[in-house]
C-alpha cells in the first residue's frame, strides 16, 4: 500500500509538471520585441516610455547587475482566437522560482498606466477575457536585473553597483501571445491541493488514502497526449473528494493576503520602490478580477513611497482602501527592528506611521504587524497601547533554535505590565501559498487546541515582494470547507483578532518579558557603523528639538517642524529590521553611512541655530546640557555660563611599580598594569575592588566567528570555544595629566589591525571612561571588551526603551542558556545586595554576561560588550576599516547611576559663545527616578509644548514637573498627542507645575497648552 502511496506521489509530480502545466497556454505566437537600455539609474516612467528602442528577441541576453532595459512588445491577436481567452506570457529569464530575489518587471500600457508585475511565479498578463479577435497588443516592461544574492555562506561582490558585474545577468526567454486553458489551470488546482493535503495527512488517516484514489482516477481520465480535451474529465474524477465538508470542529484559519517586502535587503532603498510599486500593481490588478480578496500592508514609508513616485498606482490603491480590500496594518513608519531602536525614536514609528494612515486614508490601525523583525523587546506592549492599537502579530520567534515557544495565541505583558493580545501564525512562514499541506500544518502545530480554534495565515511571495496569486486564491476557494483540512477564510486581520480576543481572550495564557529569538544575535554588532549613525541621530534628534523648542518658547526662533519630520522619517526608515541590524548588502550600508553623515550635519545646524538664539550675542562660553539629569551645577535641559569645574579632588596620576600607571581622584583609584589592562578600579566610598581577583579588565578579546548558516545574522554558541586574549603592547603612556582629568593611552596591534585606547579619569566622575579607536581589518573574527567584575550578579539589567529588563545569569535551562547574546542600550549592569557596576557606552548594542566561582570561593560575573565583527555574507566588507567606539566602566553603580551615566555619554555638553546668561529648562523635575524622553512643540503647531517622560528604577515615583513658561492647561496624551478619554484629569499649580505620580517603567506623555501669545 505504501508503494501504491509513492507510485501514485511520483507521478502525480511528473505528469503536473510535464504535461498539465505545459498545457495551460496553447497555440503559443511569438510577439515583436524591442530594448532601450537604460545607461544608468532608473528612469521616469515618460522617459522610458519615450526612449528610442531597438530590436531584440527572446533568446538575447540582458542586464548587467542593477541595470535596467525597458522592453517594447507587440503583436496582434490572431481572428481565429474570437472568444478564447488570450494572455501575454512574459519571462525575462527567471531563474528560479522564488519572486523577488532576481530580475523583476513592470508592465505599463503607451499611455504610462502600470498594469502589473512580473516575477516568476507572476509572469503573464490578460490580454482579453474573450478575444474578438485581431486586437493590437502594444505593451512596455520596465525591467530590472537584480542580482541574485540569496546565496547564504557565499560571499559575493553583486551586492554594490560600485563593485558588482558589467555582464549580462539574464537571458530573455519566452515573449509569447498564447490561448489561456482555463479548464487545464482550474485542474492544475485541483491537483495541487489534493496533492498537498494528501501528503501532510497521517498514513493512518483513510482521508490521505480516498484523495490518492481520487488523483489516481484523475490522472487515467487525462492521459497524457490531449491534456486540453480531457482536463474536465479529469476534474470530474476529484470532483467528489474536493467537494466533502471540513468537519465541525476543524481549525480555522484566516487567510490575509500579504507581500512582506524588505525596506532594503538584498537590494537598495531604491529598488525596494520600485518593489512596492510592483507588488501594489499586481495586488490592486488581483481585486478587480476577485472582489473578495483582501490584501494588508504594512509600513506607512512603502505608502509614501508609491505616493510620490507612482502617483497613478496610489490613486489605485486608495480606491481599495476605500473598498475595504486593500488594508493597511501595522501602523507603524516600517517594520523596524526592535531591540535596538530607542525609547523615543521607537514611539516615533507608530507615531509617523499611524498618523499617515489616518491622513491619507482615515485608517486607525488595531494591529501590530512585524513579521519578521528579529525578536521583541519587553517594552513593546505599552508602546502598543498608548499608539492606540490592541493586537499584536509576528511570526519570526517560530525560527528559534533552541526551544519552542509554547503559545501562538496569547496575552504579552511587557516590563510596566501591560498586556497586549498577541498572534503568531502556526502556519510558520509570513510566505504561505496556502498549500493544503501548509494549512494541515497550521491546525496539527497550533499550541491552544481546546481553548482557541483559529489562526492566522500571510499568504502571498514576500521579502521581495510579489504578493499574492491568482493560484493562491484558488486553493483558498478550494480549501474553504474540505474534508482533512481546517476552514480557510480569506479576510482582513482585524477579523481575525476580534473573533480570536472574543473566543480566547479572557482565558488566553500570559507570556511575561521580551519575546527573544534564540537566532540572530550577531544583529546586534554587524555593521558598527549603522548602528552608531542610529544611536548618534537618535541623541541629536532629541538635542535639536530640545534647544528649537527652548528657543522658539524664549526668543521665537522658528521652530523647523517639516525639517525635524523630514529627518525624523529618515532615521525611522534606517531602523528597518534588515538595516539597523547590519544584514543588507554593501549598497545599503554604504548609503546608510552617507545618509547619517547628512543626517548629523543637518542636525547640528539646527541645534546650532537655536543654541545661538538662546545664548545671545557676546563671548562668554555658555554650557549646554540636553541629559535628563543636572551636570556639573547646569540644570537638566537648560544652560549656564562655562566655568572651570574640578568637581572636587583633583585627578592625580603615579606611575605604578612594575609599569603602568595608577589614576586617582577621590572617588576611583584605577591601576593600569604594564600590559595597558585595568587590574583595578577601587571604589574609595564602598571601599571595595571592582575587578575581580587575579583578572584585568578591559581586555580585549577576539574569537573566530564562523556561524553555520547566516553570517551577519548570526552568532553561534561556539565561537567562545576559542579566543584570543590581547595583552601585547606597542606603545603606553600617560598621555594627559592634569587636575581636571588624566589618559593613559595604550596602543595594540593584532593580526592585520589595530587599536589605540585613551583611559581618562576625570576629576568629581566615578566611571572609567575608554575612548577606543579600531583599524579593523579582519575577516571572521569578533571582537569583545571583557570587564570581569568582583560581584555575584544573579541578574543582569539591560536599558530597553523606556525602562530595563532583567535576564538570569544563569543557565539554569535551556531558555537561559540561548541568551548568550543580548541586547543593550545605554548601559548593562549587574549588583550583588548592596553594591554594583554598570558599563555604559555611546554606540554599542551587543552584550553577554557569563558567572564563575573561583578557588576563593568568590564569584566572578564578567560583562562583555561587543565591540566588531567581520561577517562575509551579504557584505563581504563588513566592518572594515576604522571605527571609534566610546564607553565606561561605572564602579558603585546602581540601575539609577547607570540610568544617569548612560544619558550622559550618548549626550555631552555643548559650549557656544553668548552673552554669558542662564537658560532655564523649559520643564523641570524634581526627582531623577523620572526621565524626560522627548521635550517638543506639538505636531499640530499650535505651540503647545509636550514632554514624554518615564519611570527610570522599576519602582513607584511621585515627581512634580515645573514649566519654564506659562501654560494654561494640561492633559495626558497618547504618543500621537491626542488626550487619552480615560486618563485622570491634572491639575495645574499657580506655578504652572504639575504633580505625577508613576507606576513601574510607566510612559507618560503630557501636553501643555501655552499661553497666547507666549
Amino acid at each position: 500500500m505504501h508503494d501504491d502511496r509513492r507510485i501514485v506521489e511520483d507521478r502525480l509530480r511528473r505528469v503536473l509538471a510535464e504535461r498539465i502545466k505545459p498545457a495551460v497556454y496553447s497555440s503559443p505566437l511569438p510577439l515583436t520585441v524591442e530594448r532601450w537600455d537604460v545607461p544608468g539609474e532608473p528612469v521616469p516612467v515618460a522617459e522610458g516610455l519615450a526612449a528610442t528602442y531597438g530590436p531584440s528577441k527572446a533568446g538575447e541576453r540582458w542586464g548587467p547587475a542593477w541595470g535596467t532595459t525597458w522592453f517594447k512588445v507587440t503583436g496582434r491577436v490572431p481572428e481565429e482566437w474570437k472568444g478564447r481567452t488570450v494572455e501575454a506570457v512574459l519571462d525575462l529569464g527567471f531563474q528560479r522560482n522564488m519572486p523577488g530575489f532576481q530580475c523583476e518587471g513592470l508592465i505599463y500600457r503607451a499611455d504610462g498606466e502600470a498594469v502589473k508585475a512580473l516575477n516568476p511565479r507572476n509572469d503573464w498578463v490578460r490580454i482579453a477575457d474573450a478575444a474578438a479577435g485581431g486586437e493590437t497588443v502594444e505593451l512596455f516592461v520596465e525591467a530590472a536585473a537584480n542580482p541574485i544574492v540569496n546565496t547564504p555562506q557565499t560571499p559575493t561582490y553583486q551586492g554594490d553597483k560600485l563593485t558588482s558585474s558589467d555582464r549580462p545577468l539574464y537571458q530573455l526567454r519566452r515573449m509569447d501571445l498564447a490561448v489561456f486553458e482555463a479548464e487545464v489551470w482550474e485542474l492544475v488546482q485541483d491537483l495541487e491541493v489534493a496533492g498537498s493535503l494528501m501528503r501532510e495527512l497521517p498514513l493512518e488517516d483513510a482521508r490521505r488514502w480516498e484523495l490518492l484514489r481520487a488523483i489516481e482516477d484523475s490522472l487515467d481520465a487525462l492521459g497524457v497526449h490531449d491534456i486540453v480535451g480531457n482536463a474536465s474529465r479529469a476534474r470530474a474524477a476529484l470532483s467528489g473528494v474536493l467537494s466533502t465538508p471540513a468537519r465541525p470542529s476543524a481549525h480555522r484559519i484566516s487567510a490575509v493576503g500579504h507581500a512582506h517586502i524588505d525596506s532594503a535587503w538584498l537590494w537598495p532603498l531604491r529598488e525596494t520602490v520600485r518593489k512596492v510599486a510592483r507588488t501594489a500593481s499586481n495586488m490592486v490588478n488581483l481585486m478587480d478580477d476577485h472582489p473578495d480578496f483582501v490584501f494588508a500592508m504594512s509600513s506607512a514609508q512603502q505608502l509614501e513611497w508609491i505616493k510620490n513616485y507612482r502617483p497613478e498606482v496610489y490613486a489605485k490603491v486608495k480606491k481599495k482602501v476605500a473598498d475595504g480590500q486593500f488594508v493597511p496594518v501595522g501602523g507603524m513608519w516600517v517594520e523596524s527592528d526592535t531591540n535596538m531602536v530607542g525609547g523615543e525614536a521607537m514611539a516615533r514609528q507608530f507615531v509617523y506611521g499611524k498618523r499617515f494612515f489616518l491622513e491619507e486614508f482615515g485608517v486607525e490601525t488595531r494591529e501590530v504587524w512585524l513579521p519578521d523583525s528579529f525578536g521583541y523587546t519587553a517594552a513593546m506592549p505599552q508602546i502598543v497601547k498608548l499608539a492606540g492599537a490592541k493586537w499584536f502579530l509576528t511570526q519570526k520567534i517560530s525560527w528559534s533554535e533552541t526551544n519552542k515557544f509554547p503559545h501562538h495565541t496569547f496575552w504579552w505583558e511587557g516590563i510596566d505590565g501591560t498586556r497586549v493580545f498577541t498572534h503568531f501564525p502556526p502556519v510558520d512562514t509570513y510566505n504561505s501559498d496556502l498549500a493544503g499541506a501548509e494549512m494541515a500544518h497550521a491546525a496539527r502545530n497550533y499550541q491552544e487546541k481546546g481553548g482557541g480554534s483559529r489562526s492566522l495565515a500571510p499568504f502571498g511571495w514576500g521579502d521581495g515582494g510579489g504578493g499574492s496569486t491568482r493560484e493562491m486564491l484558488a486553493r483558498a476557494e478550494r480549501l474553504k470547507d474540505l474534508e482533512g483540512s481546517p476552514r480557510v477564510t480569506v479576510e482582513k486581520p482585524s477579523a481575525f483578532f476580534s473573533k480570536a480576543h472574543e473566543e480566547y481572550g479572557t482565558k488566553a495564557p500570559v507570556w511575561a518579558g521580551e519575546l527573544y529569538l534564540e537566532l540572530h544575535r550577531g544583529t546586534y554588532t554587524s555593521q558598527a557603523k549603522t548602528k552608531q549613525g542610529n544611536r548618534h541621530s537618535e541623541s541629536l534628534l532629541r538635542e535639536a528639538e530640545l534647544w528649537a523648542a527652548t528657543a522658539a518658547v524664549r526668543t521665537g526662533h522658528t521652530y523647523p517642524y517639516e525639517q525635524l519630520d523630514e529627518l525624523w522619517k529618515t532615521v525611522l526608515l534606517h531602523q528597518f529590521h534588515d538595516i539597523l541590524p547590519g544584514s543588507s548588502i554593501a549598497w545599503v550600508h554604504r548609503e546608510a553611512r552617507e545618509t547619517y553623515a547628512r543626517v548629523r550635519a543637518e542636525l547640528e545646524e539646527i541645534i546650532a541655530a537655536a543654541q545661538s538664539a538662546l545664548a545671545g550675542e557676546g563671548d562668554v562660553p555658555v554650557t549646554f546640557n540636553a541629559a535628563p539629569h543636572a551636570r556639573d551645577g547646569v540644570a537638566a535641559g537648560g544652560a549656564a555660563p562655562a566655568r572651570e569645574r574640578t568637581g572636587g579632588t583633583p585627578v592625580t596620576a603615579e606611575e605604578r611599580p612594575g609599569g603602568g600607571w595608577v589614576l586617582a581622584n577621590g572617588l576611583l583609584r584605577i591601576e593600569v598594569d604594564g600590559r595597558g589592562l585595568v587590574v583595578s578600579a577601587y571604589d574609595k566610598d564602598a571601599r571595595r575592588e571592582s575587578v575581580a581577583p587575579g583578572e584585568a579588565a578591559n581586555l580585549l578579546q577576539v574569537h573566530p566567528d564562523l556561524p553555520n548558516h547566516w553570517d551577519a545574522w548570526d552568532v553561534d554558541a561556539f565561537y567562545r570555544h576559542n579566543v584570543t586574549d590581547l595583552t601585547g603592547t606597542d606603545e603606553l603612556e600617560l598621555s594627559e595629566s592634569g587636575e581636571g582629568r588624566a589618559t593613559v593611552r595604550v596602543v595594540r596591534s593584532f593580526g592585520a589591525s589595530s587599536v589605540v585606547q585613551r583611559l581618562t579619569l576625570r576629576a568629581g566622575s566615578k566611571v572609567l571612561d575608554i575612548d577606543t579607536e579600531v583599524d579593523w581589518h579582519e575577516s571572521e573574527m569578533f571582537l569583545k571588551a571583557a570587564f570581569p567584575l568582583d560581584v555575584k550578579a544573579d541578574r543582569s539589567a539591560a536599558e530597553t526603551q523606556f525602562g530595563h529588563v532583567f535576564r538570569p545569569t544563569h543557565t539554569n535551562t535551556s531558555w537561559e542558556a540561548a541568551k548568550f547574546e543580548i541586547c543593550a542600550h545605554r548601559w548593562l549592569q549587574v549588583e550583588e545586595p548592596g553594591w554594583g557596576a554598570a558599563l555604559v557606552n555611546d554606540s554599542t548594542y551587543g552584550h553577554d554576561v557569563t558567572r564563575t566561582v573561583r578557588e576563593d570561593g568568590g564569584q566572578t560575573t564578567t560583562v562583555r560588550l561587543s565591540l566588531l565583527r567581520a561577517p562575509r555574507y551579504p557584505d563581504p566588507e563588513t566592518d572594515q576599516g576604522s571605527h571609534r567606539l566610546r564607553f565606561a566602566l561605572a564602579p558603585g553603580a546602581t540601575v539609577g547611576d547607570a540610568v544617569r551615566e548612560g544619558h550622559w555619554i550618548n549626550l555631552p555638553e555643548r559650549t557656544v559663545r553668548g552673552a554669558g546668561g542662564t537658560v532655564a529648562p523649559l520643564v523641570g523635575v524634581d526627582n531623577d527616578q523620572v526621565v524626560v524622553e522627548a521635550l517638543k512643540l506639538a505636531d499640530d503647531r499650535s505651540g503647545d509644548l509636550v514632554v514624554r517622560l518615564y519611570e527610570s528604577h522599576g519602582g513607584r515615583a511621585h515627581a512634580v514637573l515645573s514649566t519654564g513658561t506659562p501654560v494654561t492647561s494640561v492633559s495626558e496624551t497618547d504618543l500621537l498627542e491626542r488626550p487619552l478619554p480615560d486618563a485622570a484629569t491634572r491639575e495645574l499649580s499657580a506655578d504652572g507645575s504639575v504633580e505625577v505620580t508613576l507606576r513601574p517603567f510607566q510612559i507618560l506623555t503630557l501636553r501643555f497648552a501655552r499661553a497666547k501669545g507666549q
